[in-house]
């Protein structure tokens, strides 16, 4: 990262006419003194603004970046939501071991993890679930006695 950074910086720096701004300099040095951890919030980040997937292959065009590119909280809930979590908020305790049954079917956690899980009621009970996938379990949950919130 540092030795890239440093030849990408030494790049733009051959390749551009005029002196590089106190801003780009001022930016760079705090790229090059963040550490490991804070090197990869960035760098997920910067993928997540960029519109890139894990991979690197571009899910979205790539738009105006920076403040101006948001128009506040309108523009983050006019962006629909296409990933959900389950979450439990409480169920009957008659239909307990049903619903410790139900969630082992649809997590890969054993009995002992589902029963913990199930009993530090409210939880997040699975997570990036599409509204397709989680409507069956929120609708199998209900059905045994259960409060479930799609997030």
């Amino acid at each position: 990262m540092w030795r890239s950074s440093i030849r990408l910086l030494n790049l733009t720096r051959s390749l551009s006419t005029e002196a590089p701004t106190q801003k780009l300099e001022r930016i760079a040095d705090e790229l090059l003194n963040l550490d490991k951890f804070e090197r990869h919030d960035f760098t997920v980040l910067w993928r997540l603004k960029m519109g890139l997937n894990r991979y690197g292959s571009p899910v979205a065009g790539i738009g105006p970046l920076g403040p101006a590119s948001a128009t506040g909280p309108a523009a983050a809930e006019a962006a629909e939501k296409t990933a959900f979590d389950i979450k439990l908020e409480k169920y009957d305790a008659a239909a307990k071991i049903k619903i410790i049954k139900e969630v082992r079917a649809f997590t890969d956690l054993g009995l002992k993890e589902a029963k913990d899980l199930v009993e530090k009621v409210p939880c997040v009970l699975k997570k990036g679930l599409t509204k397709d996938e989680a409507n069956p379990i929120i609708d199998k949950l209900k059905e045994l006695g259960a409060t479930v919130v799609l997030e």
